[in-house]
């Protein structure tokens, strides 16, 4: 875990991790979410319902999502961040069980009055295609 303090981080400054999504996680997700969404765990049924486009269930998206808590947390600015929103979430791309998804976040704004981070972040699977983006404020407490 870092632990950037707000005079230590400049703009432009990034962080990148990976993290391959496992059906394990999707059914611990499932268990504390509560969406039971056929989509998420019937591969037949997100066959037929797409037509064809998924070959197989669809992991969430908010388990996706999840690593934005985790560039925050963790990397950028780790110990001493405090998310304040997500602008602009978006999923571009469907993600399944065995993706590698790598999470790219750059500082692009720091407002010195409110000791707040304005980050890029961007979530690419294995083949390089983003799969959700977001722009984050972060509190940073120190």
């Amino acid at each position: 875990m870092k632990e950037y303090t707000f005079d230590q981080l400049e703009i432009g400054q990034t962080a990148t991790f990976s993290r391959r999504i496992t059906v394990e996680m999707e059914n611990a997700f499932r268990e504390i979410s509560g969406d039971e969404n056929p989509l998420h765990c019937d591969d037949d049924f997100a066959q037929n319902a797409s037509d064809g486009k998924f070959s197989r269930h669809v992991a969430f998206g908010m388990l996706t999502a999840s690593m934005y808590s985790t560039m925050a947390g963790m990397h950028l600015p780790g110990k001493y961040s405090l998310i304040h929103s997500l602008d602009n979430i978006s999923f571009q791309q469907p993600v399944f069980a065995g993706d590698e998804l790598t999470v790219i976040g750059k500082v692009v704004d720091k407002d010195e009055n409110l000791h707040l981070l304005r980050l890029k972040v961007v979530i690419k699977n294995q083949a390089q295609k983003v799969v959700s983006k977001a722009m984050m404020k972060v509190v940073v407490l120190r």
